[in-house]
């Protein structure tokens, strides 16, 4: 290849801040043959084309089963986070391929019914002895171990720990890395399986990984407050006024709002940082989501609905691994295309749990509904 095709293509890293994740930097856990694609952009690559991110286009954000086509999905939110993340990137002089790469990333190992089916996934996963069961975890198992026919993507250490590390659930002022080594990723990796506290306390290796880290929050604070709005869950005069005030009247606002602020106070610093006054607003935000949104996005029955459907398609699919019968979907949908080093290396529950969280919400339907209508 031309030298200065490979230049071209290497050039954004000619100007990077000094705490930017340049191309050099970058670590796989297993050797690899270069081409002209720099290696996060190598990853963008392999995640945009992966199965597990066409599977986005039918996966819930927060509300399931809604016939408005303009609610948020998985894949928007995905979209969102990369931008906003990029926004962030850009303006402060940090690697925009690894950015996107992890931001498109991240919520590959999402499951069915967003957040409700991953709660009931976990109780399966612990019940069987395999580990807590959380989305970040498995969108990092999805890119090593599932992906590629089970061979895995061989993505950089830098955009597996960030998506790791992305948990959008917990809201911090400040975000500042951490130095790791390949081996402290894999350590913190085997880790969350065994210790649930560990999900929340991680830290990522690089500034682009915090950047992650709240783009996430930003993407979906007013985001799902819009949706919430538009299918009539709640009013706009439902939100406290100081909130609307500090951070804005809408999603475009709110965004605008944190994104000024984290850019102003984070330019030329080892760390990513909220004022005292957007970090208390955008918290207040938060919370009011979870009182007003998430706790009430599904009903009691909905609730029992997919317990019914998560329980008895994972044992159902057990069974037939146990059976060896080979007319079971899970054979001819899932583990015909595995390799052989996957079905020998992985634990009949883990192949099933790995089938289940890969599913679409139409597709979990629609084997719930031939197996059990």
């Amino acid at each position: 290849m031309n030298k200065e095709i490979i230049k071209n293509m290497s050039k954004n890293n000619d100007n990077l801040s000094k705490y930017a994740c340049t191309d050099k930097m970058a670590i796989r856990l297993y050797p690899i043959d270069n081409d002209f694609r720099p290696p996060f952009f190598r990853d963008i690559d392999k995640i945009i084309y992966s199965l597990s991110y066409i599977r986005y286009i039918d996966k819930t954000q927060v509300y399931t089963n809604n016939s408005n086509d303009m609610i948020s999905k998985r894949m928007t939110h995905v979209q969102m986070v990369s931008k906003i993340a990029r926004t962030i990137g850009r303006a402060l002089n940090l690697n925009e391929d690894l950015i996107e790469a992890a931001s498109l990333g991240h919520d590959l190992g999402h499951v069915p019914f967003g957040h409700v089916g991953e709660n009931i996934l976990n109780e399966i996963s612990l019940k069987c002895n395999e580990g807590y069961f959380a989305h970040n975890i498995q969108s990092v198992r999805t890119l090593m171990n599932i992906e590629n026919f089970g061979n895995g993507n061989n993505i950089t250490v830098q955009v597996l720990d960030a998506i790791l590390c992305h948990n959008g659930e917990v809201l911090q002022k400040r975000y500042e890395p951490v130095k790791k080594t390949k081996e402290k990723f894999v350590g913190e990796y085997n880790e969350c399986y065994k210790n649930k506290k560990i999900l929340k306390e991680l830290t990522p290796m690089t500034l682009e990984g915090c950047v992650l880290k709240i783009s996430d929050v930003i993407a979906y604070a007013g985001k799902d407050v819009e949706d919430a709005i538009r299918i009539g869950r709640i009013n706009v005069e439902d939100i406290p006024k100081s909130i609307k005030e500090t951070l804005g009247y809408n999603n475009s606002e709110i965004v605008n709002t944190i994104v000024t602020d984290i850019i102003n106070n984070s330019f030329n610093k080892n760390y990513i940082m909220l004022s005292d006054k957007i970090f208390n607003s955008l918290n207040d935000l938060i919370n009011f989501n979870y009182k007003n949104i998430y706790l009430k996005a599904n009903t009691q029955d909905q609730i029992n609905k997919y317990k019914e459907i998560f329980h008895k398609l994972f044992y159902l699919y057990y069974d037939d691994i146990l059976k060896n019968n080979v007319n079971s979907d899970i054979f001819s949908v899932f583990l015909n295309n595995m390799s052989i080093e996957y079905k020998k290396s992985t634990s009949d529950a883990r192949k099933v749990i790995d089938y289940i969280s890969g599913m679409t919400d139409d597709f979990i339907q629609s084997q719930y509904n031939k197996y059990f209508s």
